[in-house]
């Protein structure tokens, strides 16, 4: 499955309304890859963007597998994958213990998940499904028992690290957030108001701890120099620099999370803007 070297990560996406059908529509058109839903996305939601467009891949970033049975994942993606062949990407993640009532061991529970994903009638194949992956184990999961990796909030050291650790063929498609502004206390602010709630994830932050960082940058909002490390700003060129540092440590893909400060709108502007700086039409 190509799914392009850019596409955009959105939560508000995830709805599958007119509105996200739209704005859909019009990254298609702009030269973005792949749209990644957000948040808890669902199959239902990726299935109204695809109905929605012609080309580009709609992908899952990701679906909670605590909240949605396997058997009813695997229906529902073959059900799309037959309707639109080659455009819907299945993306499964296993959340983090402060969010899921249940939660269980997240490996070997997202490991009985894809067992029955593969056992089900109209089985969901290796090839159409990607992990959300951070550390070791769940990434040479990726590796093995699907197309590759999805790891989110991440910066270029953690990449090479995870392509590592996949080996050579497996896809790589972190998230990456971007804000296009050269004022560096705008994009600080912003980037904050969105590292907020992860730094009190122990999933990222230990993550972020085996990558060099210590308590001390957990402290007051995030040290700048974590919010510098994992939100993107600056110039144009600082911007499309920094995206490159991505593909170069070994990413196949990078899904932009564009921030501009109003979570509860698309940021259609920012959008073209920033395809005009990636030159994805040019």
């Amino acid at each position: 499955m190509d799914i392009g070297r850019i596409g955009i990560w959105n939560g508000l996406l995830s709805k599958g309304d007119p509105i996200a059908q739209e704005a859909t529509g019009e990254l298609e058109e702009l030269g973005y890859g792949a749209v990644w839903l957000g948040g808890n996305s669902s199959v239902t939601g990726a299935a109204a963007l695809v109905a929605a467009t012609s080309r580009i891949t709609v992908a899952n970033g990701i679906l909670n597998i605590w909240e949605h049975t396997a058997e009813d994942v695997a229906a529902e993606a073959s059900d799309l994958d037959e309707a639109h062949p080659g455009r819907y990407l299945l993306g499964l993640g296993a959340s983090h213990a402060p969010a899921v009532k249940n939660y269980r061991k997240p490996y070997s529970t997202m490991v009985a998940y894809l067992d029955t994903l593969d056992a089900a009638p109209r089985p969901v194949p290796a090839a159409r499904r990607v992990l959300a992956a951070l550390g070791p184990k769940m990434l040479k999961l990726a590796g093995t028992r699907a197309a590759g990796a999805h790891p989110y909030l991440v910066t270029p050291q953690h990449t090479a690290e995870a392509r590592e650790a996949l080996g050579p063929g497996p896809l790589l498609a972190p998230e990456v957030k971007v804000v296009l502004s050269e004022d560096a206390e705008r994009a600080r602010a912003i980037g904050r108001q969105v590292l907020a709630m992860y730094l009190k994830l122990p999933n990222y932050t230990n993550n972020w701890l085996r990558l060099g960082f210590t308590e001390e940058d957990f402290r007051a909002g995030g040290s700048d120099r974590l919010v510098d490390a994992t939100v993107i700003w600056g110039s144009p060129e600082t911007v499309r620099g920094r995206i490159a540092e991505y593909h170069e440590a070994g990413a196949d893909h990078v899904a932009v999370q564009l921030l501009d400060g109003n979570p509860d709108s698309l940021p259609r502007a920012g959008w073209r803007e920033l395809a005009g700086v990636l030159e994805l039409k040019g």
